[in-house]
């Protein structure tokens, strides 16, 4: 299994995401007990918030760094100094455009809802800005070794924050900081301190001759705006509603209950993180020339053996781990949870068709299939938070990823049917075709059509090829012989036999 990159890859990134949520669970888990849920209910919605900010405004980047790198990497497009000027461009280029996204966040978000009205001050301005930065350049970065089917290196960084976010919250409690700035600067200034030691140090390891520079901005943009009206449109879709549901929450339930429903759906991300972790990296397969083990088939079974374990386990035993966090949790979450676990076999349906379709380049399929489902799901969610509570959102999230599996089955079969009518013979793709054409039209094509000639008996003699002329004797073919083809038969009554 070591040898397959693609299953190599996979498990590496499910290995980051698997460790990083196991951190994850402590994390919340000491924010759960040292800190009061309205506090909690905050800053998670200030995370989710930030989340949103760097998942609209880092442009599709990743995705971009997937397609272009690998070349760079190989020598074929100007070597390290190409290298450098693409991954400097990206990050430069997703940082400005999150600090901008992120201050009118600011400005909009306390007069859409009261509930973030906490964005108001200074500090939670501030808060917001630098989150969404740091969030927007970790995922680069993440994208970046991935490019290279080097994912050890997003393994050892994303343990790496994750231990600091810990170590950071577990010594401001200590402190006696027992409130929402804890938990934001917790989660934030690590963030930041390891993607300095990436830029700093890991880069160089992955691409000796790296350098960030601010050169060769202007070139660059001409992909930017490429990969913003394709693969930034996929991602927008696919991955909107995951980060909008807590702000939904938020804005309909409040900061509390938005914490009951944080803890539940961070508990259940551990199975949404599979299948985005083997579709990504499936398409970094098929973008690499020496990639040959990059099929749909291998990609489901490696996300079947992994997701399998942890979604019973979290099934049958989901209110004892949501109890770990407080009563509390496991009371107002645990119906949440078993929602959130049988969605997760349409979600790894969905990852793994847009990824196929992704690599060969149908991306406006998976545009149109993404904002089905998030539409679907938001729409849904809206309506029915006041009614249902949190378990509305898990709800609306199920069935949207149910709508998108059922377009997947429909539009699978449909490539299916016509691949097998392009394979048909000539003859028989006319015949299904006037079959399904209309009589009036069908009859309306017959018309001019020309007779085929009929065929001529092989025994006897030949009938002339024109009329006798007078003083020549008749010019016959011998029995059996072929028949001329039609451009080589006279043409006038001025041809005369030799």
């Amino acid at each position: 299994m070591l040898k397959d990159s693609l299953a190599r890859n996979s498990v590496l990134i499910m290995l980051s995401t698997v460790g990083t949520s196991g951190l994850g669970y402590l994390y919340w888990m000491v924010a759960a007990r040292e800190l009061p849920r309205p506090a909690i209910g905050t800053a998670t919605a200030l995370i989710s918030a930030a989340t949103v900010v760097s998942m609209i405004a880092n442009l599709g980047l990743g995705h971009m760094f997937i397609q272009r790198l690998p070349s760079t990497a190989s020598g074929a497009v100007g070597g390290s100094a190409a290298w450098s000027r693409i991954v400097s461009a990206g990050l430069l280029i997703g940082c400005a455009a999150t600090a901008f996204a992120s201050a009118a966040a600011v400005l909009v978000l306390p007069r859409l809802a009261g509930n973030f009205g906490f964005l108001d001050g200074l500090s939670g301005a501030a808060a917001l800005i630098v989150t969404a930065v740091a969030l927007t350049a970790s995922m680069l970065l993440d994208y970046v070794f991935v490019a290279h089917r080097a994912s050890q290196g997003m393994l050892w960084r994303n343990l790496a924050l994750a231990a600091g976010k810990l170590t950071a919250l577990a010594g401001l409690t200590a402190a006696g900081w027992a409130s929402a700035s804890a938990v934001v600067l917790a989660w934030t200034v690590p963030s930041l301190l390891v993607s300095i030691y990436t830029l700093r140090w890991s880069l160089r390891r992955l691409r000796p001759g790296w350098r960030l520079g601010g050169g060769g901005l202007g070139a660059e943009l001409r992909h930017v705006r490429g990969s913003m009206t394709g693969h930034h449109l996929v991602n927008l879709a696919q991955a909107g509603p995951a980060a909008v549901l807590p702000v939904l929450v938020t804005a309909r339930l409040g900061a509390a209950e938005n914490a009951h429903f944080y803890v539940a759906w961070m508990t259940a991300s551990v199975l949404f993180m599979v299948s985005p972790a083997v579709a990504a990296a499936l398409y970094a397969e098929r973008t690499n020339a020496n990639a040959r083990s990059a099929s749909l088939p291998r990609a489901s079974l490696v996300v079947l053996v992994v997701i399998g374990g942890p979604a019973v386990v979290l099934f049958l035993a989901g209110g004892w781990i949501l109890s770990l966090f407080s009563p509390a949790y496991a009371v107002a979450g645990g119906l949440l949870l078993k929602i959130l676990v049988l969605a997760a076999i349409p979600d790894a349906i969905t990852n793994l068709a847009v990824a196929h379709w992704r690599s060969t380049g149908r991306l406006r399929r998976c545009v149109r299939l993404n904002l089905v489902m998030a539409v679907s799901c938001l729409t849904l969610t809206w309506w029915w938070l006041p009614s249902w509570g949190i378990e509305a959102a898990g709800l609306a999230w199920l069935s949207g990823q149910s709508l998108g599996a059922l377009l997947v089955a429909v539009l699978a079969g449909g490539d299916r049917y016509a691949g097998r009518i392009r394979a048909w013979p000539r003859s028989t793709a006319l015949a299904v075709h006037d079959f399904f054409v209309d009589p009036v039209r069908r009859a309306g094509s017959l018309r001019g059509r020309i007779a085929p000639r009929p065929r001529q008996p092989r025994g006897g003699a030949r009938p002339l090829l024109q009329p006798a002329v007078r003083g020549r004797p008749d010019l016959r073919l011998p029995a059996g012989s072929r028949r001329p083809s039609p451009h080589s038969r006279p043409r006038s009554r001025s041809w005369r036999v030799p």
